[in-house]
């Protein structure tokens, strides 16, 4: 019997020393990692990422993404971490220069080093203008001002799918009129210099539908708030208006565009198929009905920093239109 147990014991001692024997001639390596595609690339920023498939015997204490513009990123270069251990994971790279080629590849590190993945390269695109908005139904550049919570169009709107003579008028057909243009072609309509200057002259139901995909025509309330930002009805005009006289006419009382709203007297398309009061009076349309018929707009003059607020003005009358992302 004490044979048999001096045995076992025996074995069980020799099978723990060559577990610990083979458990301390196990081999530790940095670990194995793949770099993932690189997406949502702009003008400074993308987004990358890795997968762990090996720890290497250690535990990954962390990971990420590492990039330059030398061609082979490292650790001592600018980096994400993004956690630890093996599976996969996404960065995101920011603070980039628009129009440069990066070099960017996914690392993972344990006690024994630092593995990489394969080298990507990506170039960023070129720098947006974040003061301005480009309409893809025209390619026509906006000049844009952010006031407050909101961005406005700092110009009039000039979309033109159609144009009529100053004669034709519904409150309920959209319609579009450039001053003092009386055919119907758009071509010859967006060669003239009013349009060029001031945009088009809509009807209500037209302003309703022309602001861009992504933008829409402000509502009273909207206009509202961004006049209380420039002091009240009876100042902001003057914070509002273009300075000087290249287009408004003399004396352009208070005008200082404070706002960089950059506001132009494009005048109007009146009751009787006339245009009147260009370079004396603007006047914009708000989303907001006062009844069936009319609609409330705002309009600014040449003489006064007041904005007035009006109501009585039937749908089919041609305003401009600034339009407010949405």
């Amino acid at each position: 019997m004490n044979s048999q147990i001096r045995f076992w014991t025996i074995s069980l001692t020799l099978a723990l020393f060559l577990t610990l024997l083979l458990t301390s001639c196990k081999e530790i390596t940095i670990p194995t990692v793949n770099t993932l595609e690189i997406t949502n690339v702009n003008d400074t920023s993308a987004k990358c990422g890795g997968e762990i498939t090996s720890d290497g015997g250690e535990t990954v204490t962390a990971r990420g993404v590492c990039w330059n513009t030398n061609q082979t990123p490292t650790i001592a270069d600018k980096k994400t971490t993004n956690g630890t251990g093996v599976g996969s994971f996404i960065s995101s790279i920011t603070d980039l220069t628009p129009n440069t080629t990066y070099y960017v590849r996914a690392y993972a590190t344990n006690s024994k080093g630092t593995g990489y993945g394969l080298t990507m390269i990506f170039t960023t695109k070129e720098e947006v203008d974040k003061n301005s908005f480009t309409d893809p139904r025209d390619g026509y550049v906006y000049k844009t001002v952010t006031i407050g919570n909101k961005v406005w169009m700092a110009e009039n709107l000039r979309y033109l799918p159609s144009v009529v003579d100053p004669q034709t008028a519904s409150n309920t057909t959209p319609y579009y009129y450039v001053y003092e243009y009386s055919g119907t072609s758009v071509n010859d309509a967006k060669a003239t210099e009013n349009y060029n200057t001031y945009g088009v002259l809509y009807n209500w139901t037209a302003a309703c539908s022309s602001c861009p995909n992504g933008w829409h025509l402000p509502s009273d309330a909207e206009w509202t708030q961004l006049i209380d930002y420039f002091g009240g009805y009876g100042i902001a005009g003057g914070k509002l208006k273009e300075t000087g006289t290249s287009h408004w006419y003399s004396p352009n009382t208070g005008a200082t565009n404070d706002s960089n709203f950059t506001a132009i007297p494009g005048g109007y398309r009146f009751y009787d198929g006339s245009f009147r009061d260009l370079g004396r009076i603007s006047n914009w349309w708000t989303a907001t009905e006062s009844n069936v018929d009319e609609a409330w707009n705002r309009d600014m003059r040449y003489n006064s920093t007041t904005v007035y607020r009006g109501s009585t003005n039937v749908k089919g009358l041609g305003f401009s239109v600034r339009c407010v992302k949405n």
